[in-house]
């Protein structure tokens, strides 16, 4: 099971700490996200729509915007920085996406370190049960 948590932890959320905390720190290519619609789950609502750059790099298309604002429509438009997370652009306003970012990478990385020592114990165990003269 450690294993797996590990990757989903770490394939997840996980994987955008760095983008998250550059966009915390300001980071990243300013410009426009234009909300297209909105999916909602049990706790949260995401925002989905495109992300046109102010430097005039191409538009990212279909991306989330992570810590969007609370007065967010669809159609309607938010500063945002892209920071190079991989599905999408961070509010400019800034949010506490960081925070579960880190604490998904955090949860992934205990995971595979158990899961680590877990199987150098039961190699040195085996080893033991099968040593000279058995």
């Amino acid at each position: 099971m450690l294993p797996v948590v590990a990757l989903v932890a770490l394939g997840g959320v996980g994987s955008e700490v760095g983008p998250a905390w550059q966009a915390k720190s300001g980071g990243g290519t300013p410009g426009t996200f234009t909300a297209g619609y909105e999916t909602c789950g049990r706790r949260a609502c995401t925002w989905y729509g495109d992300f046109a750059p102010g430097d005039g790099s191409p538009v990212r298309r279909d991306v989330i915007l992570y810590d969007a604002p609370d007065e967010l429509v669809r159609g309607g438009s938010a500063p945002a920085r892209d920071t190079g997370a991989r599905s999408g652009v961070f509010g400019a306003s800034g949010g506490g996406f960081w925070v579960a970012a880190t604490l998904f990478a955090a949860v992934g990385v205990a995971a595979a370190l158990a899961w680590l020592v877990l199987l150098a114990r039961a190699v040195r165990r085996r080893r033991a049960l099968s040593g000279p003269g058995r």
